[in-house]
């Protein structure tokens, strides 16, 4: 027992350190778990990622977003959706930002219909300079209809996009810019060329028409106003269609409420020219005035 007590005697320091090593693990533990990411992303609505940025200043962040039909037409929106008939557009976005000011982006969505109607599948791909108060991005994008092969029967029967009951595929380019105003305000600006195909045998007669876009937004805290003006007329001239050209303008805003909620009053073909009755060759692009008030929640 003596032999005993001088390496007991020897061993308590040991003993001590041990119990100090595990008890700043444990504290090291708690503040691991209990720390804050420091960069976390708001999507809205509490919605959020955290993000990975390296010591040379590039970041990687995703995001994604489910929102109504009439949020997503955004100022730099290509293509019109019937909002009366839409339901909800998802979307996903992989951001990655080369420095502080220039980031690339890469994103899919899906535009998904109440009731009736083939989905909508996009993708697009850019990049936007950022100087804080300016920015400016520039974006290559595509839309389809992977479910849909045939023209329908009866036209119009089922939701189409711009006014098309035979919306096959569209491919445009676009470029958007904003100018902060305040804290709270903006203006965005947004301009896009594109070409639109319909699916063959359409009763337009038409393979393919070229479209132009142009939009004026405005912002101001949980107020937003939207202006857009589009153009479509026949990539080759020719037929009876040849010299035809369908213009409209969208206006609408929204009120993003307190509760997760918003309100979108407006009206799709504010003004509009060409006749939307049928015509000796086929009908024309729909493109009746459709006033529309909508409320959506997100739970």
């Amino acid at each position: 027992m003596r032999r005993l007590l001088p390496l007991l005697t020897l061993l308590m320091p040991l003993a001590a350190a041990g119990q100090s090593l595990d008890g700043d693990t444990h504290a090291l533990a708690q503040r691991l778990l209990h720390q804050t990411p420091d960069h976390v992303a708001d999507l809205g609505y509490g919605v959020g990622v955290p993000l990975w940025r390296g010591n040379d200043g590039h970041m990687l962040m995703l995001k994604a977003d489910a929102q109504s039909s009439t949020a997503s037409q955004r100022v730099d929106a290509p293509l019109s959706f019937h909002v009366v008939d839409a339901g909800t557009v998802v979307s996903t976005d992989l951001q990655y930002g080369l420095d502080p000011h220039l980031q690339i982006h890469a994103g899919v969505s899906e535009h998904n219909w109440i009731s009736r109607g083939p989905r909508v599948v996009g993708s697009e791909i850019g990049a936007t300079y950022n100087l804080g108060r300016y920015s400016v991005g520039l974006s290559v994008g595509t839309d389809s209809t992977p479910d849909q092969r045939l023209p329908r029967v009866l036209p119009g029967a089922t939701p189409g996009v711009n006014g098309l009951p035979d919306f096959d595929s569209s491919a445009q380019l676009s470029a958007r810019g904003r100018v902060a105003v305040g804290g709270q305000s903006g203006i965005d600006l947004g301009a896009s060329v594109g070409r639109i195909r319909l699916l063959p045998g359409n009763v337009l007669g038409i393979n393919t028409l070229d479209q132009k876009a142009l939009s004026f937004g405005v912002d101001h805290g949980p107020l937003s106003g939207t202006l857009v003006g589009r153009t479509m007329q026949p990539a080759l001239p020719g037929g009876y269609y040849g010299d035809k050209r369908w213009s409209s303008i969208d206006l609408g805003v929204t009120l993003h409420l307190p509760w997760q909620g918003e309100l979108s009053i407006g009206a799709q073909n504010l003004w509009s020219s060409g006749a939307s009755v049928p015509t000796p060759a086929g009908p024309e692009p729909d493109q009746s005035r459709t006033p529309y008030v909508q409320y959506h929640q997100d739970l």
